[in-house]
C-alpha cells in the first residue's frame, strides 16, 4: 500500500465537491445535441434541481467544476497504475477480506470478473495525502445540494449520514487489464465481463476512471437511497465490460453510514396519504444482506413492506 501512495508529499489539492457521479475535466462550453447522461455543474447552486431530476431519472450523472485538483487525480491514477503493475506475488501480500487486494473473485458468493482491485477503509489516516477526505467533502456538498433540491429545510439531512469519522465508507481501486479472450476468431467477439451488473449498496458513489471505455448502466433496480426517498430516487444498475486492447483503471469512493444507522423513508418526503414502501432497517443489516448475495440479486427485496390483505 505504501507503494500506491509513495508520492503523497507531492500532492497539492484544492477544495472539492461531487456524487454515482463521474468526475469530469473542467467545464467547456456545452455543445448542442443529445447527451443521455446528465452533466451537472456543481459549482452552481442553481444546479440543485438538475441533480434531483438526474437522481429520479437516471441515478447517475457526470459532474463538472467539482473543485478536485487535477494534480491529485493524476497522482492517484499514476500510483494505482504503479501498484497494479507490481508482480502478483507482491500484490497478494495485501490480500484480505473485506479490505485488501483481490483478483477475479468478487465477494464470496461465486461472482467473478476480469478485474483486480484494492479495497481500503476510507476512514484510515493517510498522513499528508488529502484523500479520501477531499472526496468526502465533495460528497457532502452534493448531498446537501440534493436536500436543497428536494426542499428539505435541514441541509445536512443526508450528508450527516456519511460525513463523520464513524462512517462505513470505502475507497476502491479497480484495474481491468486488456483481455485476450475477446477475439472474433475464438469467441465470436462476445463481451467479457470485467465486473458484473450490480447496484452499489452505499448511499452514494463517486467514480473517476481513465479514458478507457467499458462502463455500462441500466435504468432498473434500486438500493437504500430509494428507501430514504421512498422510491423517488434510483440506484443505477451498472457493469463494466473488459477491453481487448487497453487497461481501464477506476477509483471509487463509496459513502456509507455507520453500521448502527437506521434507514427508513424520510418523513418529510412522504405525503399524508402516502405509505412507506419499506421496513426500517440498519445499515449493518442491509450490508450483511448485500455481502451474502450475488451481484445481480435485488438486495432490497427482503426489506420491502408486504401488502396488506384486503380481507
Amino acid at each position: 500500500l505504501s507503494k500506491v501512495l509513495q508520492e503523497k508529499d507531492k500532492i497539492s489539492a484544492k477544495p472539492t465537491n461531487t456524487s454515482m457521479a463521474v468526475l469530469s475535466k473542467p467545464a467547456a462550453e456545452p455543445k448542442f445535441g443529445f447527451s443521455p447522461i446528465p452533466v451537472i455543474d456543481i459549482s452552481d447552486p442553481e444546479s440543485k434541481q438538475a441533480i434531483v431530476k438526474a437522481c429520479e431519472d437516471f441515478g447517475f450523472f457526470k459532474v463538472i467544476n467539482h473543485g478536485v485538483s487535477s494534480e491529485l487525480v493524476s497522482v492517484l491514477e499514476q500510483e494505482a497504475v504503479k501498484f497494479f503493475s507490481l508482480p502478483k506475488s507482491e500484490k497478494t501480500q495485501l490480500a484480505g477480506y473485506p479490505f485488501g487486494y483481490g483478483s477475479r473473485e468478487i465477494g464470496r458468493n461465486g461472482d467473478v470478473g476480469w478485474v483486480e482491485y484494492l479495497l481500503m477503509n476510507a476512514n484510515l489516516d493517510f498522513g499528508s495525502v488529502p484523500f479520501p477526505g477531499i472526496f468526502r467533502k465533495m460528497t457532502c456538498h452534493v448531498l446537501e445540494m440534493i436536500t436543497d433540491g428536494l426542499g428539505i429545510k435541514q441541509r445536512d439531512t443526508l450528508s450527516k449520514l456519511v460525513c463523520d469519522s464513524n462512517t462505513d465508507s470505502m475507497f476502491r481501486l479497480n484495474h481491468y487489464p486488456p483481455c485476450p479472450l475477446i477475439n472474433k476468431n475464438t469467441n465470436g467477439g462476445k463481451n467479457v465481463i470485467g465486473f458484473g451488473e450490480h447496484t452499489d449498496p452505499q448511499i452514494i458513489s463517486v467514480l473517476r476512471s481513465n479514458n478507457t471505455s467499458g462502463l455500462q448502466i441500466s435504468l432498473t433496480d434500486s438500493s437504500w437511497i430509494s428507501v430514504l426517498t421512498n422510491g423517488r430516487f434510483k440506484s443505477v444498475k451498472h457493469r463494466v465490460l473488459a477491453n481487448s486492447r487497453k487497461s481501464r483503471v477506476s477509483m471509487i469512493y463509496f459513502a456509507g453510514p455507520s453500521l448502527t444507522q437506521r434507514i427508513a423513508p424520510l418523513t418529510c418526503l412522504i405525503d399524508n396519504e402516502e405509505e412507506s414502501l419499506y421496513e426500517e432497517f440498519t445499515w449493518s443489516e442491509y450490508k450483511n444482506s448485500a455481502d451474502n448475495s450475488r451481484l445481480s440479486d435485488n438486495r432490497l427485496q427482503q426489506f420491502k413492506k408486504k401488502p396488506l390483505n384486503d380481507s
